[in-house]
């Protein structure tokens, strides 16, 4: 049973067969009302767009990223959603916080010292991560129209390290000849790779390496072809390919040489480096789509825990929120609303947030960074990734700076593994850490309706994400999404 207000402002109480006893749906607060022209109109706190009677095409849980994406793409697809979340901000695990806030979640009571500003100057993000410039996300962004509430800027460079010290990463021909990285002659058999690379075609035989095409030859096959060493590799699979460990050698070459294509792309088409970052820090990503969807007649609800998902015959119809009701055919949302069950732990990741008053060195002073640690320069089986973002994002106050280590956890003393990344950052002013399972959902979801993202990784670029909503994606709908769109983002957007 549920209840509304008509436009007399009497109670009208309604009745759902599907409504467990002592329930009422899960529907938010509306009424009607005459305006100063008599017409009469349908005033709702969340949704204004139509009436709401606890029943959905869709229901949400949890206002990440990655449900944030598939609310909006639903909802501009004409389906009915809900979506709710336990905090009362957008971003859930990936909110991006002020000062004071991020001084409660880690320190409690604490306050932050004076001498870093104002608390509404700061935006720090809980889980970084970059936007390749012209990769998946970005096609999403664009597919769903949401860069009209995004503005973004260039990250200054992309850097790696090496025996010690932080270098450029090159990633055209001409770099390669002028990279302290290599030697003399290396640079020279890297020129000839990256030649390759970029003029391969799969539908141009010419273009093949020996009348082979790249899905038919390792990785590692193609890198002994063109006699470059361990380092040279290293540097081309982590910080170009973006390959989190060396597992990608065995694998076929096709996958690796179109991420150095898109990563060459990304690069020419923005200059400093291959990634952008929106402007007041990653939360802007997910309100960005939840207006999306609003727009489109979603209902969302903050500060609203779920304390049950309902199950008939096996498949998910609907959740449970104190005495409220929501029924849908489907129930998206991230591992944490999910049973344990349904998911499994394959890592935990370590990520170390760290303000600091001063760039990073080695890296010409640059207002923003990612530096790839490969697995290999620290002897780890797992890249350690530094993101750095600053005033210039409008991130931090001014002359302060975010620096963000992330790592995979090898051992027993997670916040020890992140030690090689934090070297590089100099005096730290605060730092925060934060230790978090990855979970994967066990089954697609096609069989009891429950849809799970997969939690964020390590790695500090949105690559992995998009790919996660790409998939979730197909599984809920059963086709694909239209990624044909050319992902250049206009000159206003950047």
């Amino acid at each position: 049973m549920s209840k509304f207000d008509d436009e007399n402002g009497e109670e009208k109480k309604l009745d759902f067969d599907w409504m467990p006893a002592g329930c009422e749906a899960l529907a938010g607060m509306y009424f009607v009302k005459k305006n100063l022209y008599g017409f009469v109109f349908l005033c709702f706190k969340i949704c204004p767009l139509k009436y709401v009677d606890g029943e959905y095409d869709a229901i949400i849980m949890g206002t990440g990223l990655t449900e944030c994406v598939i609310s909006g793409l639903l909802s501009v697809n004409g389906k009915k959603v809900l979506h709710i979340d336990r905090n009362g901000y957008y971003g859930a695990d990936a909110a991006s916080l002020n000062l004071t806030n991020m001084f409660e979640k880690f320190r409690g009571t604490e306050a932050a010292p004076p001498s870093l500003g104002a608390s509404r100057d700061w935006s720090i993000d809980l889980i970084p991560k970059f936007i390749m410039a012209c990769g998946n996300l970005v096609k999403i962004l664009l597919h769903a129209k949401v860069t009209r509430y995004l503005e973004f800027k260039s990250i200054d460079g992309s850097f790696v390290y090496k025996d010690g010290k932080v270098q450029k990463v090159p990633a055209t021909p001409s770099e390669a000849l002028n990279s302290a990285l290599m030697g003399f002659f290396e640079k020279r058999k890297f020129r000839s790779f990256l030649m390759f690379v970029e003029a391969y075609d799969k539908e141009k035989p010419a273009t093949y390496m020996n009348g082979k095409t790249m899905d038919k030859v390792s990785m590692k096959e193609l890198y002994d072809y063109y006699g470059l060493d361990g380092n040279t590799q290293s540097f081309v699979g982590h910080a170009m390919a973006l390959q989190s460990d060396d597992d990608y050698l065995e694998k076929p070459a096709e996958v690796v040489v179109d991420a150095i294509k898109l990563y060459a792309y990304s690069l020419q088409r923005y200059g400093k480096s291959p990634y952008i970052y929106p402007l007041y820090g990653l939360g802007g990503l997910p309100e960005g789509f939840s207006r999306l969807c609003a727009i489109h007649g979603g209902t969302f609800m903050l500060n609203r825990s779920v304390e049950e998902i309902l199950f008939k015959d096996g498949k998910a119809w609907g959740i449970k929120a104190g005495n409220e009701v929501a029924k849908a055919p489907m129930v998206i949302g991230d591992p944490s609303y999910f049973e344990d069950s349904k998911s499994r732990v394959t890592g935990k990741v370590i990520r170390s947030v760290c303000l600091l008053d001063h760039p990073v060195k080695d890296t010409d002073n640059a207002e923003s960074v990612q530096i790839i640690i490969p697995a290999a320069q620290v002897k780890r089986r797992n890249d350690i990734y530094v993101c750095v973002v600053s005033y210039a994002h409008m991130v931090a106050s001014n002359g302060k700076y975010i620096a963000i280590v992330s790592t995979e956890a090898e051992t027993s003393n997670p916040v020890g593994e992140v030690a090689p990344g934090i070297a590089l950052l100099g005096n730290v002013l605060e730092r925060f850490d934060n230790i978090s399972d990855i979970r994967v959902p066990v089954a697609p979801g096609t069989a009891d309706s429950c849809y799970m993202s997969k939690s964020y990784d390590a790695t500090s670029h949105f690559e992995t994400v998009a790919d996660d909503v790409l998939s979730m994606y197909e599984r809920i709908t059963g086709s694909e999404l239209d990624m044909t769109i050319s992902a250049e983002l206009d000159e206003d957007d950047c």
